[in-house]
């Protein structure tokens, strides 16, 4: 077990948190989550000792040992990969390091090998004689192939670091497991993987995230960072906002009677129960649900922001035609032949294995980049509104939101005063002070809030979003995918987010240096389609 006893942080006048206590028992997954700023990853920090809280302490049980997910790429450059991992389990690496050293001591003592002898029964005990085996089959099951494990971490590619910190992180199965946003960088396979192991963990996991599958598969409990407290609600993380927004109904519904709402309520409780069963974490998911009670679900604190896109006409028959595109960069065959026709209705989800790929297509269909050959050609009734994936270009002058957001406004509107233009911005949660802000400095999720409020302005029958919930919180990812859900008109649509992707789109379109790979279905459908499966090994030249 590891607790938090009395923890209070501040700095200067910011308070994250005032006298926390919390437990945290083994055979559980929590996911934290807040708002971004809440303290989420600092929570992490303090668990592990890297950050000390201004009062309070951290207790872990005796003999326990605590493994964190490194957020420093750098710190290991200079050693192999595959010693990296081993490192992550820092008693058995000293130990093997010391008994060695005995060994290779010419003046080495009786005494000394005798304690060189009592160290070789600990270290195996620790699974140290398979421990090189283990790490190797951790890295190749994370996507690190068996060319790189003998490398230096520094000369590996950019994007296999996090995976081999990752590595570090579980291996040896330690007691305590952080985790902080371990998904990032990671393709959709590897991440199923990576659920399948957490579902079957016997210890305690932390994890903070902002993909909503991720935790839905993985976590037991969640851990809401709210109002400088932590609260614990069983359960996984759609089961924590549905249950509250169910809660905050029913506070509200002032003509329901008392018994009316508690039926509701235990019918709910009943009914997610019964779908952990269905679930990887099922045994503990299912017996904690059916130990909770009404009082245990509250009603959340959060603000959810307003996005609401309200298209001025309907989407005529001719929306978009696409046809023999092709591009490169730098010799590297992104995607060829590309055709396909979009139909009203459609809310397409875009992928591939070169997440370039879907990007550079984004840029060409809205005019931001060249197709190596081909064309497309919009439909006259398309209003469309892009959320590309850089957004800088947007955001070099240092002017006020509210006129950063005045220069937006389209021809249609003759009225954008300063009340009009407020509403928009007030949907996305900035009020007061807020909209005299300089839009140069603002935080990577307050710009992409700005981008936002400018789509809305634009009055789309046809959104394009590339990445749409890179820098936002788990509020304003839910808004977003429940608005996108909600959408009348025509969706565009590429994420890391497997919730937004299978519950927005109704169809898939795979973009691939042989063509593309087009299916009317879902996007879990699509990725456990055998047929697909076989049909991408040919259409990339090797197995996916």
């Amino acid at each position: 077990m590891i607790s938090a006893r009395n923890i209070t942080l501040a700095y200067g006048k910011r308070v994250l948190f005032d006298d926390v206590n919390i437990n945290f028992t083994r055979g559980n997954c929590y996911g934290v989550i807040g708002a971004n700023g809440a303290g989420k990853s600092t929570f992490l920090k303090i668990l592990s000792g890297e950050i000390e809280p201004n009062k309070g302490s951290i207790e872990i049980s005796p003999g326990e040992r605590l493994a964190v997910l490194k957020q420093n790429h750098f710190e290991f450059d200079n050693q192999t990969v595959l010693n990296t991992v081993l490192m992550g389990h820092q008693k058995m690496w000293n130990l093997m390091h010391e008994k060695d050293a005995i060994y290779a001591d010419p003046e080495a003592t009786e005494d000394d090998y005798m304690r060189a002898g009592e160290m070789e029964a600990e270290f195996g005990e620790m699974g140290g004689y398979t421990a090189e085996s283990d790490a190797a089959s951790l890295l190749s099951s994370l996507g690190v192939k068996e060319e790189y494990h003998q490398s230096f971490v520094k000369d590996i590619p950019g994007n296999l670091k996090v995976r081999v910190l990752l590595a570090q992180s579980l291996f040896g199965n330690p007691d305590i497991l952080l985790l902080d946003e371990p998904t990032n960088g990671l393709d959709i396979e590897t991440i199923s993987w990576l659920e399948n192991f957490l579902a079957d963990y016997e210890n305690i996991v932390l994890v903070v995230s902002h993909d909503r599958h991720f935790l839905d598969a993985v976590c037991t409990h969640v851990a809401d960072v709210d109002r400088q407290k932590i609260k614990i609600f069983s359960g996984n993380y759609t089961f924590w906002y549905e249950s509250s927004q169910l809660m905050a109904r029913q506070l509200s519904d002032k003509n329901k009677k008392v018994e009316e709402k508690r039926q509701a309520l235990l019918d709910f409780i009943a009914r997610f129960s019964a779908n952990a069963s269905k679930s990887k974490q099922a045994t503990s998911r299912k017996k904690a649900l059916e130990k909770l009670t009404i009082e245990d679900i509250e009603p959340s604190n959060r603000r959810y922001p307003g996005i609401i896109f309200q298209p001025l006409r309907e989407v005529g028959n001719q929306i978009l035609h696409v046809k023999g595109l092709r591009k490169a960069i730098d010799g590297r065959l992104l995607f060829d032949k590309v055709n396909f026709d979009i139909s009203k209705g459609d809310k397409i989800a875009f992928y591939s294995r070169d997440p370039l790929a879907v990007t550079q297509f984004f840029e060409i269909i809205n005019g931001k980049a060249k197709a190596d050959a081909g064309s497309f050609e919009w439909g006259t009734t398309i209003t469309k509104a892009y959320l590309p994936l850089e957004n800088a270009e947007f955001f070099k002058e240092a002017e006020p939101m509210m006129d950063w957001l005045r220069q937006f406004v389209p021809d249609h509107v003759t009225d954008a005063d300063e009340p009009f233009l407020r509403g928009f911005l007030g949907k996305m949660l900035f009020s007061g002070d807020d909209i005299s802000k300089k839009v140069n400095v603002l935080s990577g999720g307050e710009k992409v809030r700005c981008m936002l409020s400018r789509m809305m302005l634009q009055n789309p029958n046809c959104v394009v979003l590339d990445q749409p919930t890179n820098h936002l919180d788990l509020e304003s990812i839910q808004s977003f995918n429940e608005q996108c859900v909600d959408f009348k008109g025509v969706v565009l649509l590429t994420s890391h987010d497997h919730t937004f992707m299978e519950t927005t789109a109704n169809r898939v379109i795979e973009l691939t240096p042989s063509g593309v790979i087009d299916r009317l279905t879902t996007f879990d459908e699509y990725l456990e389609d055998d047929r697909v499966k076989q049909l991408r090994e040919e259409m990339y030249g090797e197995l996916v």
